[in-house]
């Protein structure tokens, strides 16, 4: 189509890469055969928009603007030699152009998605909630901003920006169902994770080569991902991270910090009562004149095993355990898991001690 801009190919590729590398790292461990997703595969109750029905809505929103005919034509002209090309990224990438030829308030969303850089403060299009907006640009730019919100870490904006949205509603359907899939999955929202990435497999003949293999991998992901285990404490923290990075202490952040905080209480009381009771066994072996086990037997841990409440405040540096019993959980996790658990806790920990501000809201 004449005079569409390229969309940003490197932001996207780096986006679907470091997904990769994200749900490799957090175990996924590879590619699977389609018959280990099973069988359940409900019929497809969604469908992915034909070229010319997209086009037969483009036209009718044309009909209603004040255009000149040969701008009116063109815009058609356009659309009809973009054929099936225009399906998925690039269809909405097409649409964004065709309603900034229009509405400059499309063309103020385009370049701040194309310049925006990490740590600028993600501006706000409340004309895009606006119920005079028409349809097809108000929920296709939401799709638009939703994607390039999910490429730059924005997940909970993405979310945001798709709420009330349905694969009716957006002239690519697959999108819009992969991007909350990935923004779900970054957050640590599993079951919502797997749930979309299952619905957007329900078509999986049609979809991008990327979304199949991606959406496979995030299927596979979740059903491995256990509430409460090393792997899921270590993701969140990931989350709180990458917050913090992006500036933001509030009381988001510090809910997900205390429940990382509540979740290493408890695995570390667990793990002191599985202690506890390994060493009353030996005790009790020894009296009776069995083996006493001296070699396996788990050093025993000095702390009482209670837990304490803490204020978190409004500073970053939350949750700091006392470094007599850092040290101890770190040494019991380092016993009962494999090293690199114990690597994401030590990281974790130097990062808190670094004193990142939070003074952002």
């Amino acid at each position: 189509m004449q005079g569409i801009r390229k969309p940003n190919r490197s932001r996207s590729v780096c986006w679907v890469v470091s997904l990769v590398v994200w749900i490799l790292h957090a175990g996924a461990g590879c590619l699977f055969a389609g018959d280990e997703i099973g069988d359940f595969l409900a019929t497809p109750g969604w469908t992915i928009r034909t070229h010319a029905e997209v086009a037969a809505e483009v036209e009718n929103w044309l009909s209603e603007q004040s255009l000149p005919a040969s701008d009116h034509a063109a815009i058609l002209a356009g659309w009809k030699t973009a054929g099936e090309s225009a399906r998925d990224l690039s269809r909405l990438d097409v649409l964004a152009e065709t309603f900034a030829r229009v509405d400059p308030r499309v063309t103020n969303i385009i370049e701040h998605c194309e310049s925006y850089s990490a740590g600028m403060l993600p501006a706000e299009w409340s004309w895009l909630e606006e119920p005079e907006t028409l349809r097809l640009v108000r929920n296709n730019m939401r799709l638009y901003l939703a994607r390039w919100q999910t490429q730059v870490g924005l997940y909970d904006e993405a979310l945001v920006s798709m709420a009330g949205l349905n694969t009716r509603d957006v002239a690519a359907p697959d999108t819009l169902l992969f991007c909350r899939a990935v923004a779900h999955h970054f957050l640590v929202h599993p079951s919502e994770a797997g749930s979309l990435a299952t619905q957007l497999l329900e078509r999986e003949s049609e979809l991008p080569e990327r979304y199949q293999q991606l959406a496979r991998l995030i299927v596979k992901d979740v059903e491995r991902l256990e509430d409460e285990s090393l792997d899921h404490i270590a993701r969140r923290m990931s989350d709180i991270q990458r917050r913090l990075t992006q500036g933001r202490a509030g009381e988001t952040v510090q809910g997900i910090e205390q429940g990382v905080i509540d979740s290493l209480d408890k695995m570390i009381e667990e793990l002191e009562q599985q202690q506890q009771q390994a060493a009353g066994k030996g005790q009790a072996q020894a009296q009776s004149g069995g083996n006493p086990m001296q070699e396996s037997r788990l050093a025993e841990m000095q702390a009482p095993g209670k837990v304490e409440q803490r204020d978190i405040g409004n500073k970053s540096g939350w949750g700091d355990l006392p470094p007599k019993e850092r040290e101890q959980a770190l040494q019991q996790i380092g016993r009962e898991f494999p090293a690199h658990y114990r690597e994401v806790i030590e990281q974790y920990f130097r990062e808190l001690a670094r004193g990142q501000s939070a003074d952002v809201p």
